[in-house]
């Protein structure tokens, strides 16, 4: 009977030590393993993260003498190309001369529309100069600019889409075919203007952009004389086509004669150019009388 007991004695010992060899502590064989560099808990085995690699792909560029020689190198192509486009916008259209044209302010805008609409009571004409160079429109109300011709164009190509669409007579045609009229119309003008100085050897300070800025300031009259035929029928528009058309015509010998007849007097002297007095002078009414013309061209089937 003893034996039995023995034998289970045995078997409990031999339990408890498979127990405590099962549950060993292997902390030091971790730390072992950890202390080596093959296995740290928390730590990628599959590499280095992207984010770690692309720092160090960018890393490289920038450290690389190659890559910092192709971006110097089409860093420097670019600045070429640019110049040259900068170049070939000079030789027809000078962007800083543009610039000048541009400079303007609200206080500008209103008194050059009352100069254009009530031009009798202003007074002084001369164009202002700092160091042989024109004062900029916000500085000078004599100065011409292409601000207020160009939103009156854009005004007077709006109000004859209205007017079309109030006669019910409205289609994208249409006023096509009305705004680029309009625009051919100026064009033609400013061409007649300059083949006029160039014949007859006038020499002025008026440029391409003075010539533009004078011709479109029709469409300020224009505009008005749409708005009084819409609001008063056709008797409102021809009161207004007259008011406008004398008003304009004013306005534009006393401008272009501070630009064309100035040098009157040095031709009397034997300087300047070799036009005749009166040449400048046909040139700058025929211009003025020219006004009327278009404007009635313009308008006059915008009210029925």
């Amino acid at each position: 009977m003893d034996l039995p007991h023995h034998g289970f004695r045995a078997t409990k010992q031999r339990a408890r030590a498979a127990d405590s060899v099962l549950f060993e502590d292997t902390s030091s064989a971790a730390s072992a393993i950890n202390s080596q560099g093959y296995y740290t808990p928390g730590y990628n085995m599959g590499g280095p993260s992207n984010d770690m690699q692309g720092d160090a792909g960018v890393n490289n560029l920038f450290t690389d003498p190659m890559a910092n020689a192709a971006m110097m190198y089409g860093s420097s192509l670019a600045n070429q190309g640019k110049d040259m486009v900068n170049k070939e916008i000079s030789r027809f259209m000078s962007v800083n001369k543009l610039k000048y044209f541009f400079a303007v302010d609200t206080r500008y805008v209103l008194k050059k529309l009352m100069i254009l609409m009530f031009p009798y009571t202003h007074q002084d004409w001369e164009v202002r100069y700092h160091r042989d160079t024109p004062l900029t429109p916000r500085q000078d109300v004599n100065a011409p600019d292409l601000y207020i011709p160009t939103m009156a164009f854009i005004t007077y190509i709006l109000l004859a889409g209205m007017a079309l669409g109030i006669q019910k007579r409205f289609s994208p045609e249409v006023l096509g075919l009305c705004a680029s009229t309009a625009l051919v119309w100026i064009i033609i003008e400013v061409l007649v203007m300059l083949l006029s100085l160039y014949l007859l050897t006038v020499h002025s300070d008026l440029s391409t952009f003075d010539l533009i800025a004078y011709s479109g300031y029709k469409y300020v009259g224009m505009i008005f004389t749409v708005l009084c035929g819409l609001m008063f029928g056709s008797d409102g528009y021809y009161v207004a086509l007259a008011w406008s058309s004398c008003a304009l015509m004013f306005f534009i010998v006393r401008s272009l004669k501070m630009k064309i007849l100035p040098s009157l007097s040095s031709d009397s002297m034997g300087m300047g150019s070799n036009a005749k007095p009166q040449f400048r002078l046909y040139i700058t009414v025929a211009t003025a009388v020219f006004q009327p013309i278009i404007i009635y061209w313009l308008t006059s089937h915008l009210i029925r």
